[in-house]
């Protein structure tokens, strides 16, 4: 590993940390928008929803495992924080899109080099819990 210049510029993290540290709120900013995003369906449905409007039905088709329940959930976590519009249209029966704001459209390539990762790397870290059950 290399060694870290003390002097060198900071990232938005570092400097967040240390505010943290000194009774600053960006750690906590941090937590909030990782509880958000980092749970287990969020960043599906916003990838789901990366390219186009879908229906409630669209998207539970889309997410395997998702329950109506969670999706319903997940949807009105999304919306209140901005990440997605929920449109009712009013016809008989009513249909209702979801669809990215442009806040939530800002994830996608964050989102994307995540699932990447992970995509990548899941092997390396099945082997790695493998081989930490079997000591």
């Amino acid at each position: 590993m290399t060694a870290v210049d003390p002097s060198a510029p900071k990232s938005a993290y570092d400097r967040s940390c240390a505010a943290t540290a000194s009774g600053g709120t960006d750690g906590r900013a941090i937590r909030d928008v990782l509880d958000r995003i980092g749970d287990k369906w969020s960043l599906l449905v916003i990838g789901t929803l990366r390219d186009e409007r879908l229906r409630f039905s669209e998207l539970q088709r889309h997410i395997p495992g998702i329950s109506q329940r969670m999706l319903t959930l997940t949807l009105r976590q999304l919306e209140r924080d901005g990440l997605i519009t929920r449109t009712v249209h009013a016809e008989v029966p009513p249909r209702v899109e979801y669809e990215l704001t442009e806040l939530g459209a800002t994830l996608i390539e964050v989102a994307t080099a995540l699932a990447e990762w992970a995509i990548a790397r899941h092997p390396l870290i099945e082997q790695s819990r493998a081989a930490y059950d079997a000591r």
